[in-house]
């Protein structure tokens, strides 16, 4: 059976693939983008976006949407598909979706990361039933409610100021006695008024009541003390792992899983790119998925011009 054609096909839809697409549909490329939820990636779950050049604060879902509308006036092909590995044919690739398989001359991936679990007692049970991973998607059900927020970098500090506009309290469960986070984030957060903070503490278990969430068991560090809070909610953000289990076959990864590449964003695999968060790489916001796509585009084009000089 004859697999669907394309120059081009980026797998993800977030900052990085978007900005793949835009620049491989400009060069004139027959682009396919591939995402199993909604374009935007790790961007559509963020309240507020106020550090991308140009806009002062803008949301999550607007930039999103502002960049996917991009990709579709350019004629950027779009479609459903949770990857589940990818060939590579030589002079092409064989990318295979739950659904079907698609040939593409080059592939850029751009799968992000996705959301580290806590490992307590309790979580996977209560997973969408009190606790969350994204307080934009589900703040709303909690609105007059008492929640927590666990970790202590920046998407934990915007997130709790996020559900403080909603919620009764809001109570930061942090392992150290330090906030990650940029400083002006973490100033709002130590005077806001709702907000409490419960440092050097680490959730032992997650308790329900009625098959919800109705407290968190947490455990302080440096005493051994065990405490009660009680919530309705509970939002986890205690980092990210890469999405490349189903290409670590094939793709070289570092020890972490994350891809590795090199300035040109290729991979070990000829004709395979990868961009964004999905990199080995220091720093990892929507500003550098933006540049990474931009680059893995460039040469994705440039590598396919010359597979057709062939």
């Amino acid at each position: 059976m004859a697999h669907k054609s394309y120059d081009l096909i980026i797998i993800g839809a977030g900052p990085a693939g978007m900005t793949a697409a835009v620049y491989g549909a400009r060069a004139g490329a027959d682009v396919l983008m591939l995402e199993k939820g909604a374009p935007g990636g790790q961007m559509v779950n963020t309240y507020e976006v106020e550090n991308y050049t140009g806009f002062g604060k803008i949301s999550g879902t607007d930039l999103s949407t502002k960049m996917f509308n991009h990709t579709q006036k350019l004629g950027v092909n779009y479609a459903y598909g949770d990857v589940r590995t990818i060939e590579d044919k030589g002079k092409y690739k064989v990318v295979e979706t739950d659904v079907e398989k698609f040939e593409g001359k080059a592939v850029i991936i751009a799968t992000g990361t996705k959301n580290r679990r806590l490992g307590a007692k309790g979580e996977e049970r209560l997973a969408g039933r009190g606790i969350s991973w994204c307080a934009i998607c589900d703040g709303a059900f909690f609105k007059d409610k008492e929640v927590v927020v666990v970790g202590g970098g920046n998407s934990a500090l915007e997130e709790a100021l996020y559900l403080a506009g909603l919620c009764s309290k809001v109570t930061i469960i942090h392992r150290r006695d330090k906030f990650r986070g940029e400083k002006k984030a973490e100033e709002k957060v130590r005077n806001h008024e709702k907000i409490d903070l419960a440092l050097d503490a680490v959730i032992e278990s997650f308790n329900e009541e009625e098959n919800k969430l109705d407290s968190v068991t947490v455990r302080n560090v440096k005493t051994n003390e065990l405490n009660q809070i009680p919530c309705r909610g509970a939002f986890i953000y205690i980092g990210q792992e890469p999405a490349t289990s189903m290409f670590s076959h094939l793709i070289k990864v570092n020890k972490q899983g994350y891809i590795i590449t090199n300035d040109k964003m290729e991979t070990n695999i000829k004709g395979v790119y990868a961009a964004g968060d999905v990199c080995e790489k220091d720093l990892r916001q929507i500003i550098t998925a933006t540049n990474d796509g931009a680059v893995a585009s460039q040469n994705a084009v440039k590598y396919i011009e010359t597979l057709k000089n062939k």
